[in-house]
């Protein structure tokens, strides 16, 4: 299967540079670029990329706006998006991923990294970049939540706690498997429980959850 990508940049040079990386990967091809999140979502509404990639800061309706208008908690069929920051955009970071991002990379992630975000988000998956996962993840822990986290009906089981803490220290589905000595299959079933019971769309939201509730702390 042919992952179909979105481009949104406003410089023509990283579009350029990210349409030949991805176009060079044989099971991927961009339908579509577009220079401002205004045009990212109205081409994204009409092709329906498999995946998504955005720049944070655009003219016109930024990455986060864009992010919530095609993956936010109010769409019925969220698309896939994966966000692009440096290293001093972390308020926008975390304003997309609440948003419903599934994962961000930064700009100076290598060709390998770009192409496991989009064959990860393409699947369901997530990667956020291993540089700054914790950093940026544990902000959410430290700011004041702007509504008490959910707390679940059913407690989580202890293997659920397991999952939840590699999850959210930026595992990938077969790292968490290889960590807890369980197949891929087994993961997959307790990520599908953990969004049932935290009310989460995706990993992300659940690593965001394993922070705000204090699962997870900033280490020293």
């Amino acid at each position: 299967m042919t992952i179909r990508v979105l481009i949104a940049d406003d410089q023509d040079i990283i579009r350029a540079g990210l349409a030949t990386i991805i176009d060079g990967q044989p099971d991927m091809e961009v339908i579509g670029q577009a220079a401002d999140g205004a045009e990212a979502v109205e081409i994204a509404q009409r092709l329906r990329p498999d995946v998504c990639l955005f720049d944070i800061r655009m003219p016109n309706l930024d990455g986060v706006a864009a992010t919530r208008l095609l993956a936010g908690a109010e769409v019925a069929d969220p698309l896939a998006v994966v966000v692009i920051t440096t290293f001093d955009t972390d308020d926008y970071v975390r304003s997309a991923l609440k948003a419903g991002a599934r994962g961000f990379l930064l700009k100076d992630a290598g060709p390998d990294l770009l192409v496991q975000a989009i064959r990860a988000a393409s699947s369901g998956d997530a990667l956020i970049a291993p540089s700054v996962t914790a950093r940026l993840l544990e902000s959410f822990a430290e700011a004041p939540p702007t509504s008490p986290p959910t707390q679940p009906i059913d407690p989580l089981t202890e293997r659920e706690e397991e999952v939840l803490l590699t999850v959210a220290r930026g595992r990938t589905n077969a790292e968490v498997a290889d960590e807890l000595h369980i197949s891929l299959s087994t993961v997959k079933f307790h990520l599908a429980s953990l969004m049932q019971k935290l009310g989460a769309r995706n990993r992300v939201e659940i690593a965001m959850w394993a922070y705000e509730t204090k699962r997870v702390v900033a280490e020293s």
